[in-house]
């Protein structure tokens, strides 16, 4: 190889592999993406800040710097949450800078293993080569590979910027670490070119050692915080489990009471009708009438208060508008069955228990005036059940989009859980969980859509 083709090999090496980079970032990324042209969103901006920091001829680590923060900005219009987007931009570029350390280490071994030709020339410009093209194809393998995992373990989670910050403290430090060194490898003292690994050999080994160690940190730090997001979500589940439990429990308590109380009517009713009778003989009208109104009032109690023309749905409206009732809250209701057959009695009532005990929860601690609004209406093939309820202060908004409680006492982890679990019963429907506010009013509004299948 001449000179002049080992010069233009040089200039046409750093193109090359700069967009091996750029290709296995934008596949590293390409999952989170939404849209047909995100990749190419990426692939570019990934090109244009590279040739802007090689004309501004800007000092090194600008690159990553500048581009993670293109990509920050732009997380939004390419449908990625900009929590996630900076987690994945460490992770790559830690593993750029892991995966690049051993391949120098691999090139240093595989350079001294091989003879150095001194003359001609041309042997040596092309032995000179063929190492730098192999030190690209190593590097750019171990960097898909080891993206390649990270992508299929990372998956595209909900985050929030408090686990970034757990999650993006391994990466960070590997990335300084990945600097620290690119800065120490290569030196140049009186004229002399340094090279680390020849003053240090032991270093050739335990550079790349460090390196896969910050990486599988960062890996390892993501199956950990999965397993523990696993374990909240069944600790989750068996909550509602348990609630749902409890609820069963009250209402078959509810109907043991409505027995026993049916019962003991039907066994004094006798007793009544001579009571009446001997009232009406001898005249006492003033107190036939005070019997009367005591009689009414014990049948109004075995009568549920709350008639939609679904008697899950009245059981569990009456039972709320018994609590609102004792609590002092004002129970607003404009519920109707929808005619429809195509949604279950038991599902639509999971979903009305918990967003009014949610409501019942939030309006007690309030100060004047408590109210909870309910509606149920039918609108073609759809059901739209929405509750509102007043609330004081400002509410913080968690990872799923539902409201993040100030409780401190014991459970106040699994309050609000109510709210996930309509969520959860909205999706057997194909439907959703809208959650909103509107000055000082919280709006829960659950939308599902007719199911053929349902019973």
């Amino acid at each position: 190889m001449s000179e002049t083709a080992f010069r233009l090999f040089n200039q046409g090496f750093a193109l090359t592999a700069e967009l091996l980079y750029a290709a296995a970032l934008t596949l590293f990324l390409r999952p989170l993406l939404r849209g047909r042209g995100g990749w190419a969103a990426v692939l570019l901006t990934d090109l244009t800040v590279w040739l802007l920091c090689e004309g501004l001829s800007l000092p090194p680590g600008s690159l990553s710097v500048l581009l993670g923060a293109a990509l920050l900005l732009g997380a939004r219009p390419l449908g990625v949450d900009r929590p996630l987007m900076l987690l994945s931009m460490l992770l790559f570029l830690n593993t750029r800078i892991s995966s690049g350390l051993i391949a120098e280490s691999i090139y240093y071994v595989a350079e001294r293993l091989l003879p150095t030709p001194t003359e001609p020339i041309e042997t040596v410009f092309l032995q000179a080569a063929v190492l730098v093209s192999s030190f690209l194809l190593t590097h750019a393998l171990l960097l898909c590979g080891m993206v390649l995992l990270l992508r299929r373990r990372l998956g595209r989670p909900s985050l929030h910027w408090r686990e970034l910050c757990c999650l993006g403290l391994l990466p960070a430090a590997g990335i300084l670490f990945g600097q620290m060194m690119a800065r120490l490898l290569f030196e140049v003292k009186d004229g002399m070119p340094l090279q680390l690994y020849d003053r240090h050999p032991a270093f050739a080994a335990v550079v790349p050692l460090l390196a896969l160690l910050f990486y599988l940190g960062a890996y390892l730090s993501i199956v950990l915080w999965q397993g523990l997001e696993r374990l909240r979500g069944e600790r989750e589940t068996y909550f509602v489990e348990c609630q749902q439990a409890l609820v069963l429990r009250e209402r078959m308590e509810e109907a043991e009471r409505f027995f026993r109380q049916t019962s003991a009517l039907k066994h004094e009713l006798r007793g009544h009708a001579m009571n009446l009778r001997g009232l009406a003989q001898s005249g006492q009208w003033e107190e036939l009438e005070q019997y009367l109104r005591r009689l009414d009032e014990s049948v109004q109690e075995l009568t549920l208060t709350t008639q939609t023309g679904s008697s899950v749905a009245d059981v569990v409206l009456s039972d709320k508008a018994r609590q609102c009732a004792a609590l002092g809250i004002d129970l607003q209701l404009d519920f109707r069955w929808p005619e429809a057959k195509g949604y279950d009695a038991f599902d639509v009532g999971i979903i009305l228990q918990n967003l009014l005990q949610n409501a019942i929860e939030a309006t007690v601690p309030l100060e004047g005036r408590r109210w909870i609004s309910l509606t149920g209406q039918q609108r073609g093939n759809f059901f739209l059940i929405e509750v509102k309820n007043p609330f004081q202060g400002t509410l913080t908004w968690g990872i799923e989009g539902l409201p993040v409680t100030s409780k401190t006492e014991e459970g106040a982890s699994l309050h609000g859980i109510g709210l996930a679990n309509a969520r959860r019963e909205a999706e057997k429907y194909m439907g959703e969980l809208e959650l909103h506010t509107d000055g000082q009013t919280f709006c829960a509004a659950v939308l599902l859509q007719e199911r053929s299948d349902a019973t």
